[in-house]
């Protein structure tokens, strides 16, 4: 293992935060040429996982060791391939696929409290509290439309204080059917007297973006997953940080200051021994 002098990582951790705000300021310059947008928005759908916290860092790991268990290894390349339907969906595929000696709901019973052991560990991910309090701030009416139960939903935002913030907050099985079917964006639309063709949707799996477009609704995707093809998305953002409220007719964001983007602070964890780095690794802090 090669050893990293101190000073040398210092330095570099320096040079990545003064890059990492100047490549956001670099994305939103780029980005004012999309002049094709042209639509009015009344109302806000954003998807929890993937957009506002970041619970698959959070859990990473909880499906692994539960197929450990069963002497199973995980495929990440079926697990990618469904990315963002419902648990339920989820459990059946899972135990078909690893031929598990459990039934789908065994399967979720089984696993779901691992998940509940880390949600309080998932953190907001760049951008998320910047555009919730600016959406209130001018009481833009908003929703939160996730695949996930809506007692789960509760857990994961309960630490949070983003509760209060959401006009409507529902879960896969307050509707007929998950995304990929439109439901969850109807409800939502409905629930806050908004026109579907007035509301704009943000998502980060092809399911989602798949919902919002059978809703008739506007999509801007944030990818979580690098490998798919978002084509269907009317735009496509590498982060909620280089969202334009302005291009979809809303009120732009007022924290910038002299041209540069105050970024959320940027921690590090690393091992350190001996005067030098073995590990490190930067993630966003609260």
């Amino acid at each position: 293992m090669e050893l990293i002098p101190l000073t040398t990582t210092i330095y570099v951790l320096q040079l990545f935060k003064i890059m990492t705000q100047l490549i956001c300021f670099l994305h939103f310059e780029n980005s004012m040429n999309n002049s094709e947008i042209n639509a009015q928005i009344s109302a806000v759908i954003l998807d929890l996982d993937g957009i506002l916290l970041n619970t698959e860092v959070a859990t990473k790991d909880v499906l692994k060791n539960f197929l450990g268990k069963y002497g199973k290894v995980l495929d990440m390349e079926k697990e990618d391939k469904r990315f963002g339907i419902t648990m339920k969906q989820a459990a059946v595929a899972i135990v078909k696929d690893y031929d598990l000696p459990l039934s789908p709901s065994q399967f979720l019973d089984e696993i779901t409290p691992m998940y509940k052991e880390r949600w309080p560990l998932a953190k907001p991910l760049p951008g998320a509290n910047r555009l919730i309090m600016h959406l209130y701030k001018h009481q833009l009416p908003f929703a939160l439309a996730s695949n996930s139960l809506s007692g789960n939903i509760e857990e994961k935002i309960s630490h949070r204080g983003w509760k209060e913030y959401f006009s409507v907050i529902l879960g896969c099985d307050q509707v007929k059917a998950g995304k990929p079917a439109p439901y969850i964006f109807e409800e939502a639309a409905k629930r806050m007297g908004i026109d579907a063709s007035c509301c704009l949707v943000i998502e980060d799996s092809l399911v989602g973006v798949e919902a919002a477009k059978a809703a008739k609704m506007k999509v801007v995707a944030v990818p979580s997953l690098e490998s798919q093809a978002y084509c269907d998305a009317d735009l496509v953002l590498n982060s909620l940080l280089e969202f334009q409220p302005e291009l979809w007719g809303l009120e732009p964001f007022d924290d910038w200051v002299n041209n540069a983007l105050p970024v959320d602070s940027i921690c590090f964890e690393c091992l350190y021994r001996n005067g030098c780095l073995f590990e490190s690794a930067a993630i966003v802090c609260d």
